[in-house]
């Protein structure tokens, strides 16, 4: 069977087809290692002809809503005058050890779409040899790593593009207390939150940025860890230099942990509802949709505080049932010097000592 045959063949498989699966391995102290996994080039050697794959080295940077184009070139050395017929496939891959997503395979002027990307991908030709991926209404999800092959014959070249959206990183225990989560949990406890687990490079960023955190948490990859600025003894110890300390891979289920999630950028608005009087839990909720709002999540709350710069010295309620506050620009009698989201934890739903932070679409 012809190599053009079998890609078109390739074509009419079910959506639910998946790629082969990747292996996803770093090493790390406190310094990220750079992924060496063809990120940026690819090449191979048929014939004397050299297929040259080239995507963008550095990270791409983006927003939940967005569209986006995820560049992928490729040539011959020596340049060849004449067209071939190649194969082209996208495909995400994983963090967490499961099998690769595919997004999108093509010949010629046929694409398919699949999964989740299905109706939100195109395949843009552009100029010559030009195979970049076009991503619509970017999901939180979207964000990772994506891989751009090149099929010529039986000679395949691919090379990777890593999309990342523009975020913040938040620790996330549940009312029940520290380390309550198995791996699981934890995904779904990011979730409810308008967020997601977050991956090793975005925790790494938020521990550049200042994120100091003794409590283990989840991550993306199923792997445990957490982010030291200052050593201290209840943290692994004096001795340590800071960094992202690590308790590698733990079993999913009968581990717990706290959480760190991903909570991207909003598209809406956040504000502490001006009311008369202190509110229950269950009165905040009333309050925030008689406003036509909702009541604000955790990651809105710290998506809001990052991005939006929301400043207010008022706790308020979320809908996780904790009571927090966001100060932007730290001052007197307005909690720690430095600027964050502070946290009374979970108070007795019944009090009515605290206000409510509405979430808003627009």
């Amino acid at each position: 069977m012809s190599p053009l045959l079998l890609g078109l063949l390739l074509l009419l498989l079910p959506p639910c087809a998946s790629g082969l699966p990747f292996y996803n391995g770093f090493y790390y102290s406190t310094i990220p290692v750079g992924w060496d996994l063809g990120h940026g080039h690819g090449e191979g050697l048929f014939n004397g002809v050299k297929l040259v794959v080239e995507t963008p080295q550095e990270t791409l940077f983006t927003h939940r809503g967005a569209n986006v184009t995820l560049p992928c070139h490729y040539h011959y050395e020596p340049a060849l005058a004449s067209r071939r017929p190649v194969r082209i496939k996208w495909w995400k891959l994983s963090e967490d050890g499961a099998l690769e997503q595919d997004v999108l395979v093509a010949i010629g002027q046929r694409h398919r779409s699949f999964g989740d990307f299905q109706g939100r991908v195109h395949l843009r030709q552009g100029g010559q040899r030009e195979v970049s991926l076009e991503i619509r209404a970017l999901r939180l999800e979207d964000s990772g790593r994506y891989r751009c092959e090149v099929i010529d014959g039986l000679e395949d070249e691919s090379s990777l593009v890593q999309l990342e959206l523009r975020g913040v990183v938040f620790p996330y225990q549940p009312p029940q207390g520290r380390y309550q989560l198995n791996f699981l949990e934890a995904q779904r406890a990011c979730e409810e939150q308008d967020a997601g687990l977050a991956s090793f490079e975005q925790l790494f960023q938020a521990w550049e940025e200042g994120l100091d955190w003794c409590n283990a948490g989840w991550l993306q990859d199923a792997s445990v860890q957490y982010p030291i600025m200052l050593p201290r003894q209840p943290c692994g110890g004096l001795g340590l230099a800071p960094g992202v300390r690590s308790y590698g891979q733990r079993h999913r289920l009968l581990r717990r942990y706290d959480a760190f999630c991903f909570a991207a950028a909003l598209k809406g608005r956040v504000y502490y509802l001006e009311h008369p009087e202190k509110l229950t839990l269950t009165e905040a909720r009333a309050a925030c949709q008689q406003d036509g709002a909702q009541i604000a999540k955790v990651g809105q709350l710290f998506a809001a505080w990052k991005f939006q710069g929301l400043d207010r010295c008022d706790a308020g309620w979320l809908a996780d049932g904790s009571v927090r506050y966001p100060v932007a620009h730290p001052r007197p009698n307005c909690g720690s010097p430095e600027s964050g989201v502070r946290g009374f934890g979970f108070p007795d739903p019944h009090s009515r000592k605290y206000g409510v932070y509405c979430y808003r679409q627009r």
